[in-house]
């Protein structure tokens, strides 16, 4: 039994060899196109998991690499990278962000995929924008509260200081007219 089943696999093994020789003799087509290439929305997804994997260093590195790639190959493409790579940077500015995107989301003859993108992170820079706008305004409003505690605590403080000056006045013109009463009782 083990015969019979070695024997067939020698004999598959033999005629997978054959099939190669015949397949390396057979003209070959070229590849289609797209396989070779990926679509600009591979590309530019395969891209953003890259950058999510790096540290805040590297991203300003490669936001750098990115500007002189689009400036070297102007394409819609290089600067959307350019934008991903700000995007992700914690410390970027919206305004330079937007000044990439909105070109580029505004225009009617760029790719699709390439527009929803430009789209896409234009949407999360503005939300980006208004976040940090409202948190700053927060900030200011936590700062005002906290001011105005302080000045309210000072005054508190005045008054109270004021209420005891207030009170030791009372008790001396007390104590004196005490001492006056009782003058005049020892004096009847």
């Amino acid at each position: 039994m083990k015969r019979i089943f070695f024997a067939i696999a020698i004999g598959a093994l033999a005629g997978c060899g054959a099939l190669e020789a015949v397949r390396t003799d057979a003209p070959q087509s070229p590849p289609l196109p797209s396989l070779l290439q990926r679509s600009s929305a591979e590309e530019l997804v395969s891209y953003l998991a890259r950058l999510k994997t790096m540290s805040e260093s590297a991203l300003n590195a490669e936001t750098a690499h990115q500007r002189q790639v689009a400036t070297r190959e102007p394409s819609d493409l290089a600067r959307l990278k350019v934008a991903m790579a700000m995007v992700v940077a914690p410390q970027s500015d919206e305004a330079d962000i937007l000044a990439v995107v909105e070109p580029i989301a505004k225009r009617e003859a760029v790719e699709a995929e390439v527009r929803a993108m430009a789209s896409f992170l234009q949407g999360i820079t503005i939300e980006r924008r208004r976040l940090k706008e409202s948190a700053a305004a927060a900030g200011a409003r936590l700062r005002d509260e906290r001011r105005a505690r302080e000045t309210e605590k000072q005054r508190a403080e005045a008054m109270q200081e004021r209420a005891a000056q207030l009170q030791q006045k009372l008790d001396a013109l007390t104590d004196l007219e005490k001492s006056l009463s009782d003058r005049q009782n020892s004096t009847r």
